[in-house]
C-alpha cells in the first residue's frame, strides 16, 4: 500500500471544508475552489469548526492551529498534481462533476487516486470520465465532517482492490468508520433517506400536517435527533431535488418522484440554511 503524503480536497463548500479540516489533521492538504470568496468562506468555516473542537476541550489550541498550518487555500486547479488523492467535493451534478474530472485527469499523477465525495451519482460514470477508472472511487462523508464517523466507500464497476483497501485504511487514519457498498444510485444512505424526506415533504404539500408538526413526529415518536424536515433545510433543498431526480432516473420507478413542492420551492430560490429560508426561516 502507497504512502499518502498529500490530499487535493476540490471544493471549499460546507463538506468540501470539513474533509479539508480531518485530512489536515495528519496530511499535507490543497483546499482548491474556483474564487477567493469561496476559499475565504471555507477557511472560515474550518477555523470555526476548530474552535468549537478547542472550547469543548477535545483540541488544544495548538492542534487547532496546527490543522489549519497544513491547509493551503488556492484557486489553482493544478496544485493537485502532485497529491497521492484528490478528494471532489463539488456541487451534485453529474456535468459539473465530469468536467473537474476530466481536467484533474490530465493534470495529477498517474498513481494518484481519485475519491468523489458525491452522495448519489454513479462513481462508474464518473470514473469513465477519467482514465484510470481502476483508480477512482466513491467517498461519500456525512456533514458535518468533523463529527460524523461515517465514510460510505463506492466501488466503481472497474475500482481494483489495491485502490478499495487504501481509501478503507485512509478513511480510518482520518478518524473515520468507512463502510463499503455497491455502485447504485443514492447507495445506501440516500436511498434510504431521500424518499423519507421526499414523503415528508409530501405529507406537507397535501396538507396532512405542518412542518412542525412533521419533525415532532419523527423528534418524539422515532427518537429522530432532528425532523426530516429541518435535516433536508440544513442538507439544502436543491440537494435533494438532485438526489431524487439521480433515483428516478437511474431506477426509472415513478415512487422516487420528486414532490411538486420540493420542485416549486427551489425554484423560488428557498434552499434551506444556505439561503435563510426553507421549510423554517434562518437569520
Amino acid at each position: 500500500m502507497a504512502e499518502l503524503k498529500k490530499i487535493a480536497v476540490i471544493g471549499a463548500g460546507a463538506m468540501g471544508a470539513g474533509i479539508a479540516q480531518v485530512a489536515a489533521v495528519k496530511y499535507g492538504v490543497v483546499q482548491i475552489d474556483t474564487g477567493k470568496a469561496q476559499l475565504e468562506r471555507g477557511k472560515n468555516t474550518i477555523e470555526g469548526s476548530l474552535a468549537r473542537l478547542v472550547k469543548k476541550g477535545t483540541s488544544t489550541q495548538a492542534e487547532a492551529d496546527a490543522v489549519l498550518k497544513r491547509i493551503t487555500f488556492t484557486s489553482d486547479l493544478s496544485a493537485a498534481e502532485d497529491c497521492d488523492v484528490v478528494v471532489e467535493a463539488v456541487f451534485e451534478q453529474e456535468s459539473v462533476k465530469k468536467e473537474i474530472w476530466t481536467k484533474l485527469d490530465a493534470l495529477c499523477k498517474p498513481e494518484a487516486l481519485f475519491g468523489s465525495n458525491t452522495s448519489s451519482i454513479s462513481i462508474t460514470s464518473l470514473a469513465a470520465t477519467t482514465k484510470r477508472p481502476e483508480q477512482f472511487i466513491g467517498m461519500h462523508f456525512f456533514n458535518p465532517v468533523p463529527v460524523m464517523k461515517l465514510v460510505e466507500v463506492i466501488r466503481g464497476n472497474k475500482t481494483s482492490e489495491a485502490t478499495t483497501a487504501t481509501i478503507m485504511q485512509l478513511a480510518r487514519d482520518l478518524g473515520k468508520t468507512p463502510i463499503e457498498v455497491r455502485d447504485f444510485p443514492g447507495f445506501v444512505s440516500n436511498r434510504v433517506l431521500m424518499p423519507l424526506i421526499n414523503e415528508a415533504i409530501f405529507a406537507v404539500y397535501e396538507g396532512v400536517a405542518t412542518a412542525q408538526a412533521v419533525d415532532e413526529i419523527f423528534k418524539l415518536g422515532m427518537a429522530h435527533p432532528m425532523g426530516p424536515l429541518t435535516l433536508a433545510d440544513f442538507i439544502g433543498l436543491d440537494v435533494c431535488l438532485n438526489i431524487m431526480e439521480v433515483l428516478q432516473n437511474g431506477f426509472g420507478d415513478p415512487k422516487y418522484r420528486p414532490c411538486p413542492l420540493l420542485k416549486q420551492m427551489v425554484a423560488a430560490g428557498k434552499l434551506g440554511r444556505k439561503s435563510g429560508v426553507g421549510f423554517y426561516k434562518y437569520p
